[in-house]
């Protein structure tokens, strides 16, 4: 698998955290992946195929689509070569620059004059002129910026939460965004469909998680603490609610993925080295 990241431009910087391409390449059978949750929305143009599970059936969706913010891990499906370009958004911000209503819901399919991008990142992409798709996914949303009104208030408060990595007291977001705590949630509802709250214990899992995934031996007891969890239980009770799983399973399984990881860069040196 390929990932790499750009830096949204300087006029984006308060509504996108990043861009972003990906490709993985499966067999000829359904290969299937977990998205779990954080702190973001995700704009998703796809080149290949992707269905979602809806109950006991696979959906397939259109391109492109979005995930807003996930509250429990969520399967994707594809077959063969499938390359992404994803906008990484903050949630506060994301539906005021579609023009859309806000949705809590996770993956979303709409209409959206967006979607006439398409067929043109379909050519640069196959062709293999990635920067060139990200180049242009980029000036579509520099226009589109410039028809939004920056909200300060929520810049800051989101700013703020995003310093203190989701551990933040809704009252002291407030404070940082110089409002009152009653205006500010209202606000921050009707732009995102979340709370304070909501987002911040999502950023504060995806604190956890990347930790454990880069640190799979750290101590739970400790990790708790630092992240301003009342105790392990609060921790695990958390993490589980938003992935399904114990932290020390992910941690396990971290391990696992790491290890193979390592053994298939040796077989493959190896094998070059003959």
């Amino acid at each position: 698998m390929l990932h790499q990241e750009y830096d949204a431009p300087e006029a984006l910087r308060d509504t996108i955290k990043c861009f972003w391409y990906n490709k993985r390449t499966s067999g000829e059978g359904l290969s299937g992946y977990e998205v779990i949750p954080d702190g973001y929305a995700e704009i998703i143009f796809y080149f290949g195929n992707i269905s979602v599970e809806q109950g006991e059936n696979l959906q397939a969706l259109p391109s492109p689509f979005m995930m807003g913010l996930l509250n429990q891990p969520v399967h994707f499906y594809t077959r063969g070569d499938l390359e992404i370009i994803g906008i990484r958004c903050f949630p506060w911000t994301v539906f005021d620059l579609l023009g859309l209503h806000p949705d809590r819901a996770g993956v979303q399919v709409f209409e959206h004059p967006m979607a006439q991008l398409q067929n043109g990142l379909s050519r640069l992409v196959s062709a293999g002129r990635i920067e060139e798709a990200v180049a242009e996914v980029k000036q579509y949303f520099l226009d589109a910026r410039l028809g939004v009104a920056a909200d300060s208030m929520l810049h800051k408060a989101g700013m703020a939460m995003q310093k203190a990595k989701g551990n933040l007291p809704v009252s002291q977001v407030a404070e940082a965004a110089h409002a009152t705590l009653r205006t500010l949630e209202r606000n921050f509802k009707q732009s995102s469909g979340y709370t304070v709250k909501d987002v911040s214990g999502l950023m504060r899992f995806e604190q956890v998680r990347n930790r454990l995934w880069t640190e799979p031996d750290v101590n739970l007891t400790g990790l708790a603490h630092e992240m301003g969890y009342t105790d392990q239980p609060h921790l695990s009770r958390e993490f589980k609610r938003y992935s399904g799983t114990s932290p020390a399973a992910f941690a396990r399984n971290a391990k696992k993925g790491k290890q193979a990881a390592a053994n298939d860069v040796l077989a493959f040196a190896k094998k070059n080295a003959k």
